[in-house]
């Protein structure tokens, strides 16, 4: 039985639009709350993180206080990992300032270890966010102009650039309901994150061509009673089940690392894990049905 993807489109669009205006909606409450749409890590706006662990443990309560009595504002807040230790996010940390807040430390819990410490200064941060979006600017240039140069010797009434922008609508559509769903739990975004988006745009750019590969295939083998919406089903269908074992053979690993991997990789495989499935949706429900429309209403015209 021939599944019927494209009769749906309606359906499908509309699913997208209340993900992605959901997201829109929390980035916007965000803002205007906190003044900012997304959660920024260090990375991005300059700080420093540290990781400290104590074989009696460590009372951050008393301890954040004490550090903010001493340099107000530093710590801005931690979180206590499956480990035992606690990942504290502070302001940019100079080198003896570290001294005097491992001193209230070890004061306050006794003998602790620093298990990691990184900072970035406020301008690093503003340059490595200037270069995340400058790489994923050149990453949807580049599979724009890689698909339209592959799919070069589609039939003449295609246009090989609908291929092309219409794969990156489907990209444009899995970052924003990526970001959406981390406006809307308030996860940190970091450079972690942005190299998460890079793998998701890679993981679904390559899921789109496949359908695209095989729209183009059973162009050739149109017929005058065949519509571009019947050849763009045939193809979704050719491809149904080679799209969800990959996504799943792909998804399982990474549940896996989320549940028992390393807090420091959680937030990142997550980002994966959302990005993956609504990927694979996107590459069925959203590319090819955009494909069609743009086509069937050029060729009206």
């Amino acid at each position: 039985m021939k599944l019927q993807f494209i009769k749906y489109t309606k359906l499908w669009f509309s699913i997208s639009i209340i993900a992605i205006l959901a997201g829109i909606a929390a980035m916007t409450y965000n803002h205007v709350t906190y003044g900012r749409a997304l959660e920024l890590g260090i990375d991005f706006t300059g700080g420093s993180l540290m990781e400290i662990q104590a074989d009696g443990g460590i009372d951050m309560d008393t301890t954040g206080a004490a550090v903010n009595l001493a340099y107000p504002g530093l710590f801005k807040e931690y979180v206590q990992t499956d480990q035992g230790s606690y990942i504290i996010q502070a302001s940019h940390m100079s080198e003896e300032e570290l001294q005097g807040v491992s001193k209230i430390i070890t004061e306050k819990n006794g003998e602790f270890e620093l298990l990691r410490f990184n900072t970035i200064g406020p301008k690093i941060g503003s340059t490595l966010k200037t270069k995340a979006i400058t790489a994923l600017i050149i990453a949807s240039i580049a599979i724009v102009l890689y698909i339209a140069y592959a799919f070069r010797k589609v039939p003449k009434r295609v246009s090989p650039w609908k291929f092309g922008f219409c794969a990156i609508a489907a990209l444009v559509h899995d970052i924003l309901i990526t970001l959406g769903v981390f406006a809307i739990l308030g996860f940190e975004v970091n450079t972690f994150f942005i190299t998460a988006l890079l793998t998701i745009m890679g993981f679904s750019v390559h899921d789109t061509i496949v359908v695209f590969d095989r729209i183009r295939e059973n162009l050739k083998k149109q017929t005058r009673d065949d519509s571009f919406a019947d050849i763009a089903d045939i193809s979704l269908n050719q491809t149904l089940t080679r799209s969800i074992n990959t996504s799943l053979s792909t998804l399982f690993p990474l549940v896996a690392l989320y549940v028992w991997g390393a807090e420091s990789i959680r937030i990142f495989v997550f980002a994966l894990i959302i990005g993956i499935f609504v990927g694979t949706y996107s590459s069925i429900f959203i590319a090819s049905p955009l494909l069609t429309i743009w086509q069937e209403r050029g060729r009206k015209r």
